[in-house]
């Protein structure tokens, strides 16, 4: 039996290749409750596949990750979502023509499907809920709204409350600020901070004004490896860092 770490997530030697390229390469990294990490490195780093291998879309080809002491290589996508593993894509999926109650009702963990969603009743413990994750996300004065009709940023918080309903302990975004507007990257460093109670994030990031907001550590990658861990300052003066991705 392996010992009880306090480490919310273990990746441990983690590997994948695809047609012979090591994308991830015998990756290391741990992450703590009540954490916001950053992952950064060039284009091509692996970043987006280190992510896919632990939200299972990508099976590993070696290695282990460990979520809360469980084993997640060997779980199917839909298992993993179950044990509290929670990953926004860079592109919102949500349901453009409902509302935004509708969205986050729709993903209340009692209500797997759109139809088994709509179906139950709402009733306070969902209506409440829903109002809950609203204002975390700044949208509480916008729950009738179509979807369709937000702003970009706006599109981005409503994914973020939709895996937020279903209680993640850990919520993997990759570039979750992209295309915003300057006060709308302020306020997604807010919500960052506020929903970091009980879980961690964990985020894949470009914009370093963004990364110094949210960072309590950063990992950077290059061609599947870590090449330094640590503060922002820290990784910012490596001589590593600034010869492959800050000097360009």
């Amino acid at each position: 039996m392996s010992s009880e770490t306090d480490f919310l997530l273990a990746v441990e030697g983690l590997s994948v290749s695809f047609d012979g390229f090591m994308a991830v390469d015998d990756l290391s990294f741990y992450v703590d409750q009540n954490e916001i990490r950053v992952i950064i490195g060039p284009n091509g780093a692996g970043k987006t596949t280190v992510l896919d291998l632990i939200c299972g879309r990508t099976r590993a080809s070696a290695g282990s990750v460990k979520f809360r002491g469980r084993e997640l290589t060997q779980l199917r996508e839909h298992e993993i979502v179950r044990a509290g593993v929670g990953r926004k894509f860079q592109t919102p999926s949500i349901y453009e023509d409902l509302s935004v109650f509708e969205n986050l009702e729709i993903s209340f963990p009692r209500g797997r499907s759109v139809f088994g969603a709509l179906m139950f009743q709402r009733d306070i413990k969902v209506k409440s809920r829903v109002q809950e994750i609203a204002e975390m996300v700044f949208l509480d004065g916008l729950l009738s709204e179509r979807a369709e009709n937000l702003s970009h940023g706006q599109k981005q918080w409503l994914e973020i409350g939709m895996l937020l309903i279903q209680e993640p302990r850990l919520l993997m975004l990759d570039e979750p600020v992209a295309g915003m507007s300057v006060s709308e990257r302020k306020r997604t460093a807010e919500l960052l901070h506020r929903v970091i109670r009980d879980r961690a994030v964990l985020v894949i990031e470009h914009d370093m004004g963004f990364v110094a907001d949210i960072a309590h550590r950063v990992t950077v990658l290059h061609q599947g490896k870590v090449i330094s861990e640590g503060s922002l300052e820290h990784v910012k003066e490596d001589p590593k860092v600034v010869e492959v991705y800050l000097g360009h």
